[in-house]
């Protein structure tokens, strides 16, 4: 043995070939933190030290091969600012650099997932050969940095400008296929193989039959591009990405311009450049809130993990209600493996539902996603029925009748009759209370709320709703079977609205009272756009449905009347209170009639593209009191100010665990922008004090939907933040 460390270890064989080997202790998965980049280091020093040796292999030991950079170190030390953040990326070009220039030939055994660091340093020896189940990629510019251990500059001179471009910007995990067609690996092998592979490629360096030295020096020296084909890839691609991007994401962008202004450089230039503007990057807000964002991800998904090892996979599924929802669901299900019973009590629902599965499993076919035997297999999972003839054998049904507490507490109790004794509710509800539901059934602690969101298929966040009796064997088993499905569940504790919908309704009020006071809705709409969400609040509704925007309004207003109690149905003068109203009464419902804040019809791919519609704008003057005009900043206070009030109070009823939890639900369910955080990183952002200092204002005149909590204004005067990682680094 060379070397031994905590995660690295490092032997020689009789042919002199020594094996450097990734295997962090005590962890699942191999990551670089600071104190594996040092024994990196170590152990490569230790090398250098020894004589007659021929090759070195880079291995892992676990299942993937390097996941990346440990990125809970990341707000820590960017927190140390720009000098010390160039230093450490210095410290480690050092050490990678040391591994391109040994002696000998290094070749890279990739037997699993190698992202960010984990495939920069690979990209520093002279091969690389990978199993054929592993992918590679750098996904930096999803956290709002870019590659800065050497990716932007060797990626480049090993596959070319143009398909570095797209992996770096895009972020993207390739497979072993797409590896080898670009040339960023050497060979694709079974796993077994990999050992193999390696050595008789180190075996054919030391004969001269592979240059090693050559590769070295083409990864060293410049882009062999000229001026004109320079500007054609560099130029291009930005324009390109800027357009997918967009304003808020600057990564991908300054990615193309440090592989361009590292072209004509040789290495040691090439990675000043790349080191100066990661460390610029990593001192941007977007930065702090991406790496955030993916840190609350961890949280979800070990709080998932947890509930799921509580309970035995679902191996049967069932769901009540077979239209576009129920379709979906049972898409969903039947997609990742889990067979699933869809009953209604009419051939035309059902075979609504079948053409609902059929239009999603077409797609994947035609993208290349599925074969058609695939496509046959999967289908075969969704068994349709109008009875309950085999809900007997079924480990948890999914209700997803039509949205009324009458119908779905008589559906629960049906098909309780008919499952087994430990078989689980659940009721896909946006607003009906899990504990309300409950009441008529006889084994309560079996049932709990799964909230989807529309479209199924897209829309990742699952809320799993306890009620007062559901147990922790319910929630175990609907978290379990929403992991199943591929989707992000969340925990939340039952009332109105649950969690996103009851944050979500003093967005909406917000905006009615926004227009009310003379704002015109289509410049709301693209000031909130342009702050970052996927759509205005206009234009939100008209996707949600103004029926269903009512009918949640009025559960929201009954359940919070002194905040919410404006979000209910029209005023006693019998004019509507809110342009919301006013369009449910003239029957303009949305996309789902064409006609809503906005006209609709149907693009070449059948997709309703909204126009302005004079008939609309009309309605809503006939709601404004006034003619009165409001800044940009104006809009966003009046808009977020309720949206985050009620996310804090969320938090403080207990009906969302943690911070992370709540403003990942926020970002998952309804779109809030990811570059921002989520509510609470919001108003951590702007700070508690400046928070509950604009919000206080905005209640003296708009109301309680606007009040700070006693526990936030307490939070501001302590100096307090949702969030302390930034206070303690």
């Amino acid at each position: 043995m060379i070397y031994q460390g905590n995660a690295i270890s490092l032997a020689r064989d009789d042919q002199g070939i020594a094996t450097l080997t990734f295997d962090l202790k005590d962890e699942s998965v191999n990551t670089l933190s600071g104190a594996v980049v040092q024994e990196l280091g170590e152990a490569l020093q230790a090398l250098r030290g020894e004589s007659d040796i021929t090759g070195l292999i880079l291995t892992s030991a676990k299942d993937a091969f390097i996941v990346g950079a440990d990125i809970t170190e990341f707000h820590g030390m960017f927190a140390k600012g720009e000098d010390e953040i160039q230093a450490m990326l210095e410290r480690v070009h050092g050490i990678f650099n040391s591994l391109e220039d040994l002696p000998f030939p290094t070749v890279s055994a990739i037997n699993g997932l190698a992202l960010g660091g984990g495939c920069e340093v690979t990209l520093a020896t002279d091969f690389r050969v990978m199993s054929d189940q592993a992918k590679i990629g750098l996904p930096e510019t999803k956290l709002g940095i870019l590659p800065g251990w050497g990716g932007c500059v060797r990626l480049p001179r090993l596959i070319g400008a143009d398909n570095a471009i797209e992996w770096i910007s895009g972020g993207t995990e390739n497979r072993a296929d797409a590896c080898l067609a670009v040339g960023s690996v050497d060979a694709v092998v079974p796993a077994e193989s990999l050992d193999a592979a390696a050595r008789d490629i180190l075996s054919r360096a030391g004969q001269g039959e592979l240059d090693y030295q050559a590769r070295r020096a083409e990864k060293q020296g410049p882009l062999k591009l000229d001026a004109i084909e320079q500007m054609m890839a560099f130029e291009t691609a930005k324009g390109y990405v800027a357009g997918k991007a967009g304003p808020h994401y600057p990564a991908p962008i300054e990615a193309i311009k440090v592989i361009q202004k590292g072209a004509g450089e040789e290495r040691a230039r090439a990675q000043a450049i790349e080191a100066s503007a990661f460390a610029r990057l990593a001192l941007t807000d977007v930065c702090y809130n991406l790496v955030g964002l993916f840190l609350n991800d961890q949280v979800v998904k070990k709080k998932g993990s947890q509930y799921a090892r509580q309970s035995a996979p679902v191996n049967q599924a069932g769901v009540l209600g077979a239209g576009i929802m129920g379709g979906g669901i049972a898409y969903q299900s039947a997609s990742k493996g889990t067979p699933i019973l869809m009953k209604d009590i009419k051939e035309e629902a059902i075979e609504l539902g079948l053409k609902e599965a059929r239009k999603l499993f077409g797609k994947q076919l035609e993208r290349g996603k599925l074969s058609s035997e695939q496509v046959a297999e999967r289908l075969g999972n969704i068994r349709p029925t109008l009875s309950y003839g085999d809900f007997g054998h079924v480990d948890l049904v999914v209700e997803a009748v039509v949205e009324n507490p009458k119908v779905k507490g008589a559906v629960l109790a049906e098909v309780e009759e008919y499952v087994s004794e430990d078989a689980i509710l659940t009721s896909n509800t946006s607003t009906i209370s899990i504990t309300r539901l409950a009441e008529n059934l006889k084994r309560p602690e079996n049932f709990c709320g799964m909230h989807f969101f529309n479209p199924v298929h897209r829309m990742p966040l699952v809320e799993v709703i306890r009620g007062e009796k559901t147990s922790d064997a319910a929630v175990a088993a609907t978290v379990a079977y929403a992991r199943q499905m591929g989707k992000t569940p969340i925990v939340v504790n039952d009332c109105p609205g649950f969690l996103v919908n009851r944050v979500l309704f003093p967005y909406f009020g917000g905006f009615s009272q926004l227009i009310t006071a003379g704002a015109d809705f289509q410049r709301v709409d693209k000031v909130m756009e342009k702050f970052g969400w996927p759509m205005g609040p206009a234009y939100l509704l008209d996707v949600v449905g103004m029926d269903t925007a009512v009918h949640a309004g009025d559960v929201m207003a009954e359940g919070f009347p002194e905040r919410m109690g404006s979000l209910g149905g029209g005023g006693d003068d019998g004019r509507p209170q809110s342009a919301i109203q006013v369009m449910f009464d003239n029957d303009r419902l949305g996309q789902k009639n064409a006609k809503g804040f906005y006209a609709y019809e149907e693009d070449k791919k059948g997709k309703p593209q909204k126009t302005s519609d004079e008939t609309a704008i009309e309605l809503v003057k006939s709601v404004a009191e006034s003619g009165r005009d409001f800044s940009d900043d104006d809009i966003i206070a009046r808009m977020m100010t309720p949206l985050c009030l009620e996310a804090v109070r969320c938090l403080e009823d207990n009906i969302v665990g943690t911070p992370a939890e709540a403003d990942m639900a926020l970002i998952y369910g309804i779109g809030f922008p990811p570059f921002r955080g989520g509510a609470l990183r919001y108003i951590d952002a702007m700070g508690l004090e400046a928070f509950v200092a604009q919000a206080d204002e905005l209640a003296a005149e708009l109301g309680a939907l606007y009040a700070p909590t006693d526990k936030l204004r307490e939070m501001a005067r302590n100096g307090e933040r949702f969030y302390q990682e930034a206070a303690e680094a």
